[in-house]
């Protein structure tokens, strides 16, 4: 089972250069417990980078760049599917 609503979808941040952005997400209810990753303008976000941490359903951006701007989707993945959250929109300036 995956539910369709996010109880918590990620709201819109604003951001400074070099400041932290944090995306939270509370990912539908599931069965197993669906597992959450994130997506930027529809690509897979890959942990590999150093400065992204996914923790729980949090997205934490640290000493943030304009590059990171756009928008984020946070993804709730169980054996029955995936859903996709609304996106929220990461501005830096």
């Amino acid at each position: 089972v995956l539910r369709d609503d996010f109880r918590q979808p990620p709201g819109d941040v604003v951001v400074a250069v070099g400041e932290p952005a944090v995306l939270e997400c509370v990912p539908p209810r599931g069965h197993p417990e669906p597992s959450i990753s994130w997506k930027k303008n529809g690509a897979q976000l890959s942990d590999k980078n150093e400065r992204l941490t996914i923790r729980g359903g949090k997205l934490m951006l640290a000493n943030t760049r304009k590059s990171d701007a756009g928008a984020y989707v946070c993804v709730a993945t169980n054996v029955v599917g995936e859903r996709d959250s609304e996106p929220a929109e990461l501005v830096v300036f």
